[in-house]
């Protein structure tokens, strides 16, 4: 099917420039555009490895939605679907925060539920606004509506189920949030003019065997060893495998689906020359696969766009263009290290964090002996006694603040995740007993994914900066980070390297 639908107007130079880095295939620029050829109908990711097409015939795009509403299919080589995806971020237009919002929920799996998902009507009542302000400014920033970019969102992922796994069509249907398979294939055959079996045959091999096999990507410089190095040294036995010379993490999950509570293990594996991650997954989190992989991205960071990031903090940090900030499969898990961590070493807080799973945690049988239990249920600590807890050494203090956080998140008032509401759920953090300004700062950073966390208060910080002997060193560090600006809690995980001083769960303390 040749396009058919006007592109939106274009820059001539940004597009110059697009085709340049089309021509050079740099992986920097991966998932920050998309190229339509109008001799194909094909749209591509810049790293795509076929023959580069002449200038006259590319048209391009930020946003794969834009790419298919302008008629075009996605190719079969270079999969749209497996690029890291364009976060944007804005701290002051309150129509970009609204787009942003918008996007990410579009983006999360957990809204994509059949039978209808989340609708434009249900997406603008979470957010505050009428739909149909919703859909003009969602309309007038992306070129698209919102219901077209779930749409998109959702068939690419059935591209990638299909192509990478040896799910059932029907299993990969309601995966990706449609009601049936009718309209499934209906899509299908609509967006792409081929039905999801045939895209089965023609596609790469499906990955055999118990578990899944797909492919993620992330946009380098990314320094994979440090990443690993704080997974390793934060690990609890049983739960969480950390393999920093071999590339890889392994870990036993929990996951709430709208039909109930799964459990499983996946292993991510690090191919930098390639700069992707390959997936694998127990064949029990194949109804979840798309939250799984979003999680598995948010955990290891591999949205980060490193340009746009290093151009603010290159300058204070030439040092750490490839770090990222540490993220969490779980965050109720986050929450709960964090709390374990307030004012004692990592491996106090690991011996107290290894307690807690061996006393409450369930078994799991994984392929590796290494990973045999699973991290305790938000259900199983609301209901447990201080007396309990106490016994593994745990301080009054931190017994409260666990307790009460089992219980607002097993209760659904309390959402972490990156979708939640960073304003509204560090405030909710902080009317817990034991949660300071600090903790809720630090799982904003790597449970919500918010890259404008700052934790003021840190000691370590202080340190870092220059500023501890100041009269007031938490005012001074927030001065000092004003020109860091929307990505303060890189800069902070950048200012501990720099000043080499560890990363850690030890520096949280009540502020």
């Amino acid at each position: 099917m040749a396009p058919t639908t006007a592109p939106p107007p274009a820059d001539t130079a940004d597009d110059d420039g697009r085709y340049l880095a089309l021509r050079a295939r740099d992986a920097r620029f991966d998932g920050q555009f998309f190229t339509g050829v109008t001799s194909t109908g094909i749209y591509c990711r810049p790293v795509c490895a076929v023959r580069t097409p002449r200038r006259e015939n590319c048209r391009f795009f930020a946003l794969a939605a834009q790419a298919e509403s302008a008629g075009f299919r996605p190719c079969l080589r270079c999969r749209p679907e497996v690029a890291p995806q364009a976060l944007a971020w804005s701290v002051q237009d309150a129509s970009g925060i609204l787009v942003r919002q918008a996007v990410r929920l579009l983006d999360s799996a957990q809204v994509w539920e059949p039978p209808e998902g989340l609708g434009a009507a249900r997406l603008a009542q979470r957010l505050g606004v009428s739909d149909r302000h919703l859909r003009r400014i969602f309309e007038a920033a992306l070129g698209v509506s919102p219901l077209q970019y779930l749409q998109t969102r959702r068939l690419l992922m059935a591209k990638q189920l299909l192509t990478d796994t040896a799910m059932p069509v029907t299993q990969v249907a309601l995966a990706s949030g449609f009601g049936s398979v009718r309209r499934f294939n209906a899509a299908f055959a609509g967006h792409y003019g081929l039905n999801p079996t045939q895209l089965r045959r023609t596609g790469t091999t499906a990955g055999g065997g118990t578990g899944g096999s797909l492919r993620l990507a992330y946009r380098p410089p990314f320094d994979v060893a440090a990443l690993l190095a704080f997974f390793a040294q934060r690990q609890f036995e049983g739960v969480e495998w950390a393999l920093p010379d071999e590339a890889t993490l392994r870990r036993t999950v929990r996951l709430r689906t709208g039909a109930g509570e799964i459990t499983g293990w996946l292993g991510a594996r690090f191919d930098t020359a390639r700069h992707q991650v390959w997936l694998e997954t127990s064949a029990s989190l194949y109804p979840a696969l798309p939250q799984v992989i979003a999680r598995v991205r948010a955990m290891l960071d591999l949205d980060a766009d490193p340009a746009a990031i290093n151009a603010v903090l290159h300058g204070a940090f030439p040092a750490g263009d490839g770090l990222r900030v540490p993220g969490a499969f779980d965050g109720f898990e986050l929450a709960v290290r964090a709390v374990l961590g307030q004012q004692i070493t990592v491996a106090a807080a690991r011996t107290l964090g290894q307690r807690l799973v061996g006393h409450f945690g369930d078994p799991i049988a994984t392929p590796w002996p290494e990973l045999h239990r699973l991290f305790p249920a938000p259900a199983v600590l609301a209901r447990s006694e201080g007396e309990a807890l106490g016994q593994l050494g745990i301080v009054r203090q931190r017994q409260a603040a666990i307790v009460a956080l089992a219980r607002a998140v097993d209760s659904g008032q309390l959402a972490l995740h990156p979708g939640a509401d960073v304003a509204a759920t560090t405030a909710a953090l902080c009317q817990l007993p034991g949660i300071g300004d600090w903790t809720a700062q630090y799982i904003a950073l790597r449970a919500l994914r918010w890259p404008d966390a700052f934790p003021a208060g840190d000691v370590a910080l202080h340190k870092a900066l220059g500023v501890q002997g100041q009269k007031h060193p938490a005012r001074a560090a927030t001065e000092v980070a004003d020109a860091w600006r929307p990505w303060r809690g890189y800069a902070v995980l950048r200012a501990w390297a720099a000043g080499c001083i560890h990363i850690s769960e030890a520096s949280l303390s009540k502020a």
